[in-house]
């Protein structure tokens, strides 16, 4: 099922066609109508979707597996099927390594002024001077440090491409391994966000959204942060009080901020989000990829496989954890 509002998150017709022919044995019901959702749903042993209702859930009884093309699966966390015997997968190695190249394009960006040069020259501005005078000179990445929180697919990712540019790498998580991976300066658990608030220069919030991350950034957190340095989100809106966030950087409490994902999406054309200088927006596109449904494909079809055979598969979620 991948009924979607855009093209690129619903599965093309080749997608459908191959898992057809590798996989005989099984029907394939390409669905990309919301009329026929409900249809489809009823006989379904496996759905690949970005979401489900409980409604939905609950009236597609033979369901045994469900597969999320998204990384993110706070939307299958109701009570219905977190407590049901249905396997949840995600994409989440489909999306890391893409993810995380979108998150040091930002931090170039912003380290080396890009959105002040690409105002500067829509005015027919050389605003070399200007940009000296105002303090606001690029910077170095090198040397730098970066505070990561999550260490999945995609804070891994970040982390290691941090490393290869020189930086300093932080990274908090809600359970630090026992050895630490020797591109990471330091790993500190959840409970000590504050720690790492308080030395990086660029923090990337990529966990997953559960109840105890939601909202994780507010008022103490920004405080905590310093004033030279940067916010970058690419995990899920709610992650981050988008009002506290406006005043932070209207206020100059911190530098500026890098946002791909928000609270309500498409973000409305009357957000004052729009209007703050010393944000960086992007429409959510992080894990936008001309290889995104070859990755899914390989992935989900592995899975498949695998699910055949009754052997374990990839990208399990922890349905009582919630990632």
């Amino acid at each position: 099922m991948t009924v979607s509002r855009i093209d690129l998150w619903v599965a093309p017709e080749w997608f459908a066609e191959n898992l057809q022919k590798e996989f005989p044995q099984i029907e394939v019901v390409r669905v990309i109508s919301c009329g026929h959702v409900d249809t489809a749903l009823a006989d379904a042993e496996i759905l690949f979707t970005q979401s489900i209702s409980a409604e939905q859930f609950v009236a597609a009884r033979q369901l045994r597996w469900i597969h999320s093309s998204a990384a993110a699966v706070h939307q299958f966390m109701f009570p219905e099927l977190v407590s049901s015997d249905v396997l949840l997968t995600n994409a989440r190695e489909v999306h890391g390594l893409g993810v995380a190249e979108h998150v040091m394009a930002l931090i170039f960006a912003i380290a080396k002024r890009i959105p002040e040069s690409v105002r500067f020259q829509e005015k027919h501005v050389w605003g070399q001077e200007i940009l000296w005078d105002g303090q606001a000179c690029p910077l170095d990445i090198a040397g730098a440090t970066i505070g990561i929180v999550g260490f999945g697919s995609i804070g891994s990712a970040v982390a290691r491409y941090a490393r290869a540019m020189g930086m300093k790498v932080l990274v908090v998580r809600e359970r630090p391994g026992k050895t630490r991976p020797d591109f990471v300066d330091d790993e500190l658990p959840s409970s000590k966000l504050d720690e790492m608030l308080t030395q990086a220069d660029y923090i990337v919030l990529s966990p997953p959204l559960t109840p105890e991350t939601r909202g994780m950034m507010g008022h103490e957190q920004f405080a905590k942060m310093k004033s030279s340095a940067y916010l970058i989100n690419v995990g899920r809106g709610p992650l981050v009080d988008e009002s506290v966030l406006i005043d932070a950087l209207n206020s100059r409490k911190i530098a500026g901020a890098a946002l791909d994902v928000f609270d309500q999406e498409p973000l409305p054309g009357d957000s004052p989000l729009w209007d703050v200088e010393n944000l960086l927006i992007t429409p959510h596109t992080a894990g936008m990829s001309g290889d995104l449904w070859r990755r899914h494909y390989a992935l989900f079809s592995e899975n498949l496989r695998r699910f055949l055979k009754d052997e374990p598969l990839l990208g399990l979620v922890d349905k009582q954890r919630g990632y």
